[in-house]
């Protein structure tokens, strides 16, 4: 049989972005959370606050370590398995990924180390100056990593003069049309991310009894982040949606399994996409729905795939069913998060243990929804790798054979299954261990500004009747 080096490359790529993509889009989110409880450390005397901030300050640097590490790997892919399309993109996405690192890493990298050693050894201001600026690392890195994205699904500010592509207005090209929507799905995701997370693991420690104050004090405090962001994403999701129709409608046409430009077009439920008979087959939908999702009127005329020609639609049956994947999982998000609302009435949402377990389970679809979007964004682009300007087929390497890109993909299979065993293994720790290691008070922590007290009964921030 013969390998075929252009689908072995598609694989590889898409499984080192997808095993690389879960850590930012946890540490993102957490960064901002730790950033928060040194803010409320800062201003208060409240020991919870240091408490929470440590122990998740060191989960944050485990899955920052395997971000970077597994991260690495994507940049030499472009000139090993994609050198035509490094070389025809080099004027935009090479000054691109330098600011990427000069702007976020180096800033990430120089106060990660004060975050992660400097507690108790540098004046409370500059630890907390640090966090902030450890976030802010994170949303610059993620800004310059999804316009390049970006720019690959709506280029703009380019025009091609022979065999490369020149920026003509660099302003265009990094704020191209779907950024702003992406960017903020994204950072949106990130919070959803880290708020499960971080719910998830205090509803264990609830369950088992442990560290009480603390985690009733990040639950409650993570519920309600959650019940802001849950809905917030799924406006920002409907309006990156009318985004993608407008610049991408044969995406939108595989995502809805819409084959015919028609009106009043029913959202489905489910089916099974058939690319050769450019049909459905078990239909299950709701009339005009589609219609009115992406046109605000349930007669309002949806694009299909009949007016793209065959060898220019995606793969709809993936397409389709990410995107279903991830709003099911979207809608879940937000009805876990109006359960905790109605649960905290005389503080039920702390030892009602269906739910305490429900949020355990919880912790892990914020994952599978990115990864979800992820595909549904990545494979809905294709056949191109550029859209409208660049085919996969054209960007790979010309002298890549399919058994080296075999062997380098079983080699990255194997490399970060160690390194995901490794990193879960000591996650595993930090979660057993829990708190319990960590001081009650930071009072040896010198120098502080202000003396902390021991924590009492009425520390339990966020929560009724805690003031």
């Amino acid at each position: 049989m013969e390998l075929d080096p252009l689908f072995l490359s598609r694989l590889q790529f898409a499984f080192v972005v997808s095993f690389h993509a879960i850590f930012p889009v946890f540490t993102i989110g957490l960064a901002s959370y730790i950033a928060v409880l040194e803010g409320f450390a800062y201003k208060s005397d409240n020991p919870v606050w240091s408490i929470l901030s440590r122990f998740w300050t060191r989960v944050f640097a485990v899955v920052f370590g395997m971000g970077v590490v597994s991260g690495i790997v994507m940049a030499f892919q472009f000139g090993t398995n994609w050198s035509n399309f490094s070389y025809t993109s080099a004027n935009f996405l090479g000054p691109i990924l330098s600011y990427e690192v000069v702007t976020a890493f180096f800033l990430e990298a120089a106060f990660l180390g004060v975050l992660l050693f400097g507690r108790g050894k540098v004046p409370p201001g500059v630890f907390l100056l640090s966090a902030i600026l450890v976030a802010t690392g994170t949303f610059i890195s993620s800004f310059w990593i999804l316009s390049a994205n970006s720019w690959m699904q709506t280029p703009a500010g380019v025009e091609m003069r022979g065999d490369l592509l020149y920026v003509t207005s660099w302003m265009d090209a990094i704020f191209n049309a779907s950024l702003p929507y992406r960017f903020a799905h994204m950072a949106l995701a990130s919070f959803l991310t880290a708020g499960f997370v971080v719910a998830g693991v205090s509803a264990w420690y609830l369950l088992l009894g442990r560290e009480v104050r603390a985690n009733r004090a990040a639950l409650s405090m993570t519920l309600w982040l959650l019940l802001l962001i849950a809905p917030l994403q799924a406006w920002v999701g409907d309006l990156h949606g009318l985004n993608t129709l407008e610049h991408q409608p044969a995406k939108v046409s595989a995502m809805e399994g819409n084959w015919e430009t028609r009106s009043n077009v029913p959202l489905l439920l489910f089916a099974w996409p058939d690319q050769e008979t450019q049909s459905n087959r078990f239909e299950i939908g709701i009339p005009g729905a589609a219609s009115w999702i992406l046109t605000h009127d349930v007669n309002g005329i949806v694009p299909g795939l009949d007016q793209i020609a065959r060898e220019d639609q995606p793969p709809v049956w993936p397409v389709f069913w990410s995107f279903r994947v991830m709003v099911g999982l979207g809608l879940l998000m937000i009805a876990t998060a109006v359960a905790g609302l109605i649960l905290r009435r005389n503080g039920a949402v702390y030892n009602t243990r269906w739910y305490l377990h429900s949020l355990r389970l919880m912790s892990i679809t914020p994952f599978v929804a990115v990864l979800a979007g992820w595909f549904t964004t990545e494979i809905g682009r294709g056949p191109w790798l550029i859209y409208g300007i660049m085919r996969f087929e054209e960007g790979l390497t010309p002298s890549l054979q399919g058994w080296m890109a075999l062997t380098t993909l079983i080699g990255y299979v194997l490399v970060y299954a160690i390194i995901f065993i490794a990193g879960l293994y000591y996650l595993m720790r930090l979660l057993r261990d829990g708190m319990e290691s960590q001081p009650a008070t930071e009072q040896e922590d010198a120098p502080s500004h202000r003396a902390k007290r021991p924590l009492s009964a009425v520390d339990v921030p966020f929560e009724e009747g805690a003031r």
